[in-house]
């Protein structure tokens, strides 16, 4: 197969992707090649080591708790997010990640972030991370403002959702002209020119570039979006998005909303089982 995946981000938007992930997993639904960047690239790793249910666990199951999620996290540690919590305590001890049934998963899993100095995206390979998977994510999650830059691989990285929000190109770029793409926002979003990208230059004065980024992100989205809708049209891309209207935000804290927003992902990928299959197998094009 010569399909890829390519996966939005969206912080706890993300459980839908999670739900379609767990779809996938029931159903022997596989990729040679996947991209995600933030709470994609979160959700992709517990899939591409098979483990059933535990992006429910992770995402749902912790959420209550202020060590995952709480101001009294960002008043400590400047992080909204507990990035150690989330990164160490529960892959490591809490909700165990397989690391082994992971590596010998045969699929390429590219996880997208973003460097500080340049502003660019900088995406990272099995082959740049190798046994280090989870600092990986972790750079690619790291939400300006709320959490701090990670150090890796000599470069200062934050969220990978800043430079490339959706990596369709880069996959593209890679070889997958064919991709299935999970968006957690429904269909006709677009970004609006953000009123405070003035804060960046205060926050982070020393990176021109993320500066650059943050000011170009809205203009980002909403092109890779045209382009989307493109190859959609092309039959090149098979799109899974919200049928029904979210509410659930990015720091969603509401355990029975995150549940909802989960079940609904099952659903939306259950109803277009077909439709996915027959786009794997290229026994038809796929029109949007």
């Amino acid at each position: 197969m010569d399909i890829g995946l390519v996966l939005e981000g969206g912080g706890m938007r993300g459980v839908y992707t999670a739900g379609v992930l767990e779809c996938f997993l029931e159903n022997d639904i596989e990729f040679p090649y996947v991209i995600g960047v933030s709470a994609g690239a979160c959700n992709a790793a517990s899939y591409l080591s098979k483990q059933k249910g535990r992006n429910k666990k992770v995402n749902i199951g912790f959420v209550k708790d202020p060590r995952y999620i709480s101001w009294r996290n960002y008043l400590m540690k400047r992080e909204l997010f507990g990035m150690d919590y989330i990164f160490d305590e529960i892959p490591n001890r809490l909700v165990p990640f397989d690391y082994e049934a992971f590596h010998q998963n045969k699929a390429e899993f590219v996880i997208g972030t973003t460097d500080c100095m340049s502003g660019e995206p900088v995406y990272l390979h099995k082959k740049d991370y190798e046994r280090n998977v989870l600092m990986a994510i972790r750079a690619s999650s790291s939400l300006p403002f709320v959490a701090n830059e990670i150090q890796f691989k000599g470069r200062l990285l934050l969220d990978g959702g800043i430079s490339d929000p959706v990596p369709l190109r880069k996959a593209q770029e890679d070889g997958y002209s064919k991709n299935i793409v999970i968006l957690t926002r429904n269909m006709g979003y677009l970004k609006k020119r953000s009123r405070f990208t003035f804060l960046v230059k205060k926050k982070y004065p020393q990176y021109s570039g993320l500066f650059k980024a943050m000011s170009e992100r809205y203009k980002k989205y909403n092109e890779i979006m045209v382009h989307l809708a493109e190859e959609e049209k092309k039959g090149n891309v098979l799109i899974i998005r919200p049928l029904e209207p979210l509410k659930v935000s990015r720091v969603e804290r509401n355990p029975l909303k995150l549940e909802e927003l989960y079940n609904q992902g099952f659903n939306d990928a259950q109803l277009q089982l077909e439709r996915i299959k027959k786009f794997q197998n290229h026994s038809e094009s796929i029109p949007s």
